[in-house]
């Protein structure tokens, strides 16, 4: 499958997961809804790779890599994620994972040594701006309440903004070291698969260690968001987004996380009768243009010919 067709497919699903997880907040704690999701994604991947034939242990140096990577991106990450979605909305978490375009390139460098383009900077900066365009009104309204020092905890958009950020800085300490995994084991799917284990893990020791409870949910709704989140959300976005980091690197599959938000907007336009206004709009096709610049990579600049000097002719005694 070509890369222009992973990258859609991850951005049309990640649009809409952000809004998916608002139909599990509730009655259920955001950790154990956490748990179910991952431990339902982590089955199904290891059904699959037992169809497949495929052998499902990895060696210990790619499980090392596999253990950290999985508790950052599916533990950690969604912990923040989901209880970050308590407080803000789900676009301005959406919004806040545009971040990313800059965590990326600084913990590649940090931890892979990978040096840092000017093309990288100007194209994520550039994104970022578009995105706080975009939802301008709804960045406005976090910080009145702030500043207002509200008590509602429904309001706490403060303790909202923090974790969403953590929640980034995890999401892109994990992507770095899927490359590290990928080093030792080159099968996506099983190695997903044990990285959504580890997190479910993760994730379930802060349930008992936090004295939550697990409660088997009841609606519908909750049902519904559950396996698309599980199936779609997590088996097939995050295949479509770890081969991406394979193929072309982290640093420009992460732009998934600003193409997102703006997914996200134009389902809101359709299914919650949103309307923006002419600064939505122009984050919109600021965030997109950025977008197809930074994936654009430049030509490469073909070598020179080589000149080759003739001899010297010889004299003829």
């Amino acid at each position: 499958m070509p890369s222009s067709l992973l990258f859609i497919i991850a951005c049309l699903i990640w649009g809409s997961t952000f809004w998916a997880i608002t139909l599990q907040l509730g009655d259920i704690a955001p950790s154990v809804s956490v748990v179910y999701r991952f431990a339902l994604s982590s089955a199904v991947l290891f059904a699959w790779c037992k169809l497949r034939g495929d052998k499902l242990m990895l060696p210990w140096r790619a499980q090392r890599w596999t253990i950290v990577q999985g508790c950052a991106t599916f533990g950690v990450s969604y912990i923040c994620t989901y209880t970050a979605e308590q407080y803000l909305v789900s676009a301005l978490v959406a919004v806040l994972f545009a971040l990313m375009v800059f965590w990326n390139p600084l913990l590649n460098r940090l931890i892979l040594g990978t040096p840092l383009t000017w093309r990288t900077w100007v194209a994520g900066g550039v994104a970022v701006a578009g995105v706080v365009l975009l939802f301008w009104q709804s960045i406005g309204g976090a910080v009145r309440e702030i500043l207002a020092g509200s008590d509602n905890p429904h309001s706490h958009y403060l303790l909202g903004l923090l974790l969403a950020l953590m929640a980034t800085i995890a999401s892109a300490a994990g992507n770095v070291m899927v490359v590290r995994v990928r080093e030792h084991a080159p099968n996506v799917l099983l190695t997903m698969a044990w990285g959504m284990l580890w997190g479910t893990l993760l994730v379930a020791a802060w349930v008992f260690v936090t004295g939550q409870s697990f409660v088997l949910p009841t609606t519908a709704r909750y049902w519904a968001g559950l396996l698309y989140l599980a199936l779609f959300g997590s088996v097939i976005a995050f295949a479509c987004f770890f081969t991406l980091i394979d193929r072309i690197g982290s640093s420009k599959a992460v732009y998934i996380g600003v193409v997102t938000p703006v997914i996200s907007v134009l389902l809101s336009i359709r299914l919650e009768h949103f309307r923006p206004g002419p600064i939505e709009c122009l984050g919109m096709l600021v965030c997109l243009g950025s977008v197809a610049w930074a994936l654009k990579a430049p030509a490469a600049k073909r070598p020179a010919p080589a000149i080759i000097e003739p001899e010297p002719l010889k004299k003829v005694s």
